[in-house]
């Protein structure tokens, strides 16, 4: 019998353990911020928090289901805290790449203790485990859907419709340096008043003007904090597209569109159902003839530049990606994290939901397949002993795309989405 007051030294190496985490921690906040890279990290940290959802939702409708939960683990590797409440283990690991929830008897391979079986996932009826492994993906569509109403309610949807006044809204970057208009001086928010000493009202004019003077200096009148700037700066030769026409680097304020919060569900149900087919689309043509042809080319690293409509290729995102995305999506605003966030979730949770273990949904095709498979009084349980070299066939292509994805972030990084 252990005493509930036991001060033993594996408390104590736990109490230990949580004040690295902190340490650890508030090291990497302290980094962040003295880097400038506060705002990366606040959305490298929001999809951890997207990925303690998912398993969240595993984890709640387990409970509510009554099945037996043993763990609740944010990454893996070795534990670096972890503190036990009832039947449940919660901790952290040392890499977070992911998060668990371990529910007793997922399959008819696992050995259960015969006082838990009754509360074994397998154990369960129909409804029930098909719940539990769909509440994943569920839980991130639930999450893009709410990242909308905020979108299309306070923050704004670009209204492309109408024509743009001539006020800086994005400066881009460009490898090895500055811009052209970073290199002059411009920032964000300046209002353009002429050019050349020419008054120019809108910003198809701004840019006709400075598409047709490559290579030479342009003197840019901008309002800036109530008062008129002069600055000088000298178009590339060059555009991103290629092109022999004048290019500084900057994008345009455009006019934000908002409505009221019955109108923001009703255009969040239509926006979330056009992501959803566009990412069962974009999903189904990685994996087509061509595309492979594609992907392969790239990593050989043989293929031609990239068009500007789509300078990334088809290609999935590497952690390394994740975080250097996250940073450009910071700097490009709230919009783009949302927008990054919205688009990450829809995502994760169309794959999650690919019918082949270990992913969830082979877990639900599994269950499906029971349910059909199964009479009155008799239950049938799949021999999931057979599915083993699937299972591990897809792990193998797991493992495939997220080595060419790191490859591909180093020797190949894409391009910024935002810009």
């Amino acid at each position: 019998m252990t005493d509930s007051t036991d001060t033993s030294p594996t408390t104590e190496t736990d109490r230990r353990r949580l004040g690295q985490l902190v340490l650890i921690v508030a090291v990497a906040i302290a980094l962040a911020m003295a880097t400038g890279s506060f705002p990366t990290l606040v959305v490298v940290a929001a999809i951890v928090l997207m990925i303690m959802l998912h398993e969240l939702g595993h984890f709640l409708v387990a409970k509510a289901s009554g099945m037996k939960v043993t763990e609740y683990f944010l990454g893996f590797g070795p534990r670096l805290w972890a503190v036990r409440k009832g039947e449940t283990e919660y901790g952290v690991k040392a890499l977070p790449l992911g998060g668990y929830v371990r529910i007793v008897g997922m399959n008819n391979l696992e050995t259960v203790d015969p006082a838990d079986e009754d509360r074994s996932y397998r154990a369960q009826s129909f409804p029930k485990r098909l719940a539990v492994v769909l509440a994943g993906s569920a839980m991130h569509f639930l999450i893009a859907f709410f990242l909308l109403v905020i979108v299309w309610s306070a923050v704004g949807i670009p209204n492309y419709s109408k024509a743009p006044a001539p006020v800086i809204g994005s400066i881009s970057k460009i490898k090895g340096g500055a811009s052209p208009a970073q290199a002059g001086g411009l920032r964000v928010g300046d209002r353009i008043v002429a050019l050349d000493h020419q008054a120019l009202v809108d910003w198809e004019k701004v840019r006709d003007y400075i598409r047709a003077h490559p290579g030479q200096a342009i003197l840019f009148s901008v309002e800036r904090g109530g008062r008129q700037v002069d600055l000088t700066v000298t178009p590339a030769n060059i555009n991103p597209e290629g092109e022999k026409a004048g290019f500084i680097g900057v994008s345009p304020r455009v006019p934000r569109e908002r409505v009221g919060i019955p109108a923001a569900f009703s255009r969040s149900a239509s926006s979330f159902g056009d992501d959803i087919v566009l990412t069962v689309k974009g999903l189904a043509s990685f994996f087509s003839p061509g595309q492979l042809k594609d992907y392969s080319s790239q990593l050989m690293r043989s293929q031609p530049p990239k068009s500007a409509q789509d300078p990334n290729g088809v290609r999935f995102m590497s952690p390394v990606d994740l975080v250097r995305v996250s940073g450009q999506a910071a700097e490009s605003g709230v919009l783009a994290v949302l927008v990054f966030l919205i688009g990450l979730n829809i995502g994760v949770g169309i794959f999650n939901l690919v019918p082949l273990l270990p992913l969830d949904g082979g877990h639900a095709a599994i269950a499906v397949y029971e349910r059909i498979r199964s009479r009155r009084g008799r239950p049938y349980r799949a021999d999931v002993a057979k599915l083993l070299p699937v299972t591990f066939a897809v792990v193998g292509v797991l493992i495939v795309i997220v080595v060419s994805s790191l490859w591909l972030s180093f020797t190949n990084p894409m391009a910024n989405p935002f810009q």
